[in-house]
């Protein structure tokens, strides 16, 4: 095994990343090495490049990415639940401190002194990383490792968010956003025998979301808080779109008592009125990413069924490009990068 790897380094915030050979990551006690065979490029992802996210050191780490697939090639000390060869997912966690709140009560996603690769850590746009073995998801042995790596972030973050919003078997679960996630959840609110409502600017992505069980789509406008459809009151709605302006619809959309779930990344203001709160009771939460316990049952949801997406397969050189599309919204679908080694 060399002892050296190619990665993209971030050098500077915004500029295109640095394809560069640099030394191959050694595990240390409780982490394992894992030979990547694809990861995923996410959102996220250009937040951190251009400089939105900062660690509270200031300093994000210089390889992004946290949606990887790979095999074992190497434990560390005290390593027993891994064995050498078995394929591993690397997931936004890289760890958490364990003894916090949040920590103990199943919702170590929300621990504050959490560590994430490709953001304080060394991620996943690299031949190889190191993972902890505890975080280390385990994930099906066979499959498309392009199709597995984005389930690492988007599709746990999708599973979380339907998970958080308490989604039950005939009730209305309104999905705002028809990206890669909004795609994810679609299926995975279906699946729990919700009715969904798929709403986005893109009518190519409401006939995509249509194709995947939507029974309602509905184009978003400035108008739509105006005119949403009197029977598809909703009890649930997730904001999976990067913007404030599907706030409206949302307050308008949901029933009293319903439950607003915020997973997309909106620094933005928004009007809320407590006095509404009072009369409605409607539910307002955040949701992130998502936990081990989640993602093990979102592997065995997708194992008994595969969660359907387009995926665009690049090369490590063609990261940058990747990132630019995502910045511009002109991305169809989730972008994996697929490493030389791998390519058939």
């Amino acid at each position: 095994m060399s002892r050296s790897m190619l990665a993209a380094v971030l050098e500077k915030a915004g500029e295109p990343l640095r394809i560069m050979n640099v030394p191959r990551p050694e595990p240390g006690r409780g982490e394992i090495l894992v030979r990547l065979e694809a990861s995923g490029i996410c959102h996220t992802d250009v937040h951190v490049w251009q400089g939105h996210l900062r660690t509270g050191s200031g300093q994000p780490a210089t390889i992004l990415g946290h949606e990887g697939v790979g095999r074992v090639v190497q434990v560390g000390t005290g390593v027993t639940s891994w064995r050498l060869g078995e394929r591993a997912g690397v997931a936004w966690l890289h760890d958490t401190c364990g003894h916090c709140d949040e920590c103990h009560s199943e919702m170590e996603s929300f621990c504050q002194d959490q560590r994430a690769h490709g953001f304080d850590v060394a991620g996943t746009f690299a031949e190889y990383v190191v993972a902890d073995a505890r975080f280390a998801a385990r994930v099906p042995e066979d499959g498309d490792a392009a199709l597995l790596a984005p389930l690492m972030c988007a599709g746990l973050t999708a599973f979380g968010a339907v998970q958080r919003a308490g989604v039950k078997a005939g009730e209305i679960c309104a999905v705002f956003g028809c990206g890669g996630l909004g795609l994810y959840a679609i299926q995975i609110a279906r699946r729990l025998g919700a009715t969904v409502v798929a709403v986005d600017t893109d009518e190519a992505k409401l006939q995509l979301a249509a194709s995947l069980g939507a029974e309602h789509t509905l184009l978003s406008s400035p108008g739509l808080a105006d005119s949403w459809p009197a029977n598809l009151r909703a009890h649930v709605c997730i904001n999976f779109a990067p913007t404030p302006a599907t706030w409206g619809a949302m307050i308008a959309a949901i029933r009293p008592r319903g439950r607003i779930v915020a997973a997309a990344m909106v620094s933005q203001t928004v009007p809320l009125s407590q006095e509404w709160l009072t009369a409605t009771g409607v539910w307002i939460t955040g949701t992130s990413v998502g936990t081990r316990a989640q993602m093990h049952e979102l592997m065995q949801l997708h194992q008994g069924q595969p969660l359907e997406a387009q995926i665009e397969r690049v090369t490590l050189a063609e990261v940058s490009s990747a990132l630019d599309r995502l910045k511009a919204g002109s991305a169809e679908g989730r972008l994996a990068i697929v490493f030389a080694t791998h390519l058939s």
